[in-house]
C-alpha cells in the first residue's frame, strides 16, 4: 500500500499491486488494472519510488530471519 494525494489535497492509500500504468500529461494519472483512472498530485517518479519502497518492505517481511 502506498499513500498518495488527490489534486484537492485529500490523502488516500492505494494498493500498489493494482497499478497498471502511470503517466504524466501534465497531471499524474494512475491507471489501475480495473481500468479506473486516478489523478494524483505526486509525480510519476515519486509514485515509482513509493512502490519500490513498498515492495522492498514486503521482501524484508517475507525473508527468513
Amino acid at each position: 500500500m502506498i499513500s498518495v494525494t488527490r489534486l484537492n489535497g485529500q490523502k488516500f492509500v492505494l494498493n500498489a499491486e493494482l497499478i497498471r500504468t502511470i503517466e504524466e500529461s501534465p497531471d499524474t494519472i494512475i491507471t489501475l488494472i480495473s481500468g479506473e483512472h486516478l489523478v494524483v498530485a505526486e509525480s510519476s517518479d515519486e509514485i515509482i519510488r513509493r512502490v519500490i519502497d513498498f515492495e522492498r518492505h514486503l521482501r524484508r517481511l517475507s525473508s527468513p530471519a
